[in-house]
Parts: C-alpha cells; structure tokens; sequence
C-alpha cells in the first residue's frame, strides 16, 4: 500500500484512542460537574464521538443533552466554556498539546430514529414479506 493509500485509509488506531481518551476525559468532566454553568448544570449530556484531526490538535465533540432537550443552550454552554474544558481534558490525557475543542450537535440518534421509521413503513414491510416468501423482487 503506497504512502498516498495510507492517507484516505481512515483514522489510524493512535487517532481512535486519543479520541477515546478525550471522549472520556469530556465525559467525565461533564458527569462531576466541574464546570459551574447553570445550563450545565441541570442537563445530562452526553458524548457519543469526538473525530481528532490527523495532528492531534483539533477535537470536533459531538454531543447530546439528554432527552434532547434544551440543545442549543447546551452547545453554547460548552462552545463558551471550552478553553477552560481544554485545559480540564489536558490534565487527564497526557498529549504534547491539548486539543483545541469544537462541540457540534450529534445527528445519528436522528437519522436512526429516521431509518427506523422507513423501515416500519407498510411498504417496505410489504417488500419483506414479499422476500420471506421467496418471491423474486
């Protein structure tokens, strides 16, 4: 595999533990509370993902309020009290540099929820019958 192939591969194993680690490390700061934030404060949140670039030095944080409720309150909570997260995440993952931090709302339960609903459809539960009975489609 060329150097070139390597590039477009997908994240390396080194980039899916660091961005476990910091996952965690955002989890936990999260569930203790350490940050005094009132919209922080009444509201679970939680990280499903964090995407590292390739230099370690951007984390994109997805996140959820639980219940998905208040999320846009939520996001600016962190999005305004993410250097003060950075330097939280930067005393539990030992990295030559803390990320920089970038909190995004995550999407999957929603699109989940989405092919879920498709796939209850009458017509697609039509079509299953239809190929459990060995018909051809």
């Amino acid at each position: 595999m060329s150097r070139s192939d390597l590039k477009h591969a997908g994240p390396s194993h080194r980039l899916e533990r660091v961005a476990e680690a910091v996952r965690h490390a955002i989890a936990d700061i999260l569930q203790r509370g350490e940050i005094a934030d009132p919209a922080l404060d009444r509201q679970a949140v939680t990280v499903p993902s964090v995407r590292m670039s390739s230099d370690l030095k951007h984390a994109a944080v997805a996140v959820m309020p639980l219940g998905g409720k208040n999320a846009e309150a939520t996001l600016a909570a962190l999005r305004l009290h993410a250097k003060t997260l950075r330097a939280l995440v930067a005393r539990r993952v030992n990295l030559k540099f803390a990320p920089e931090l970038r909190f995004e709302l995550d999407r999957s339960f929603a699109a989940q929820d989405a092919i879920d609903a498709l796939l209850r459809s009458p017509q697609v539960a039509r079509d299953l019958r239809h190929d459990d009975d060995g018909d051809k489609v």
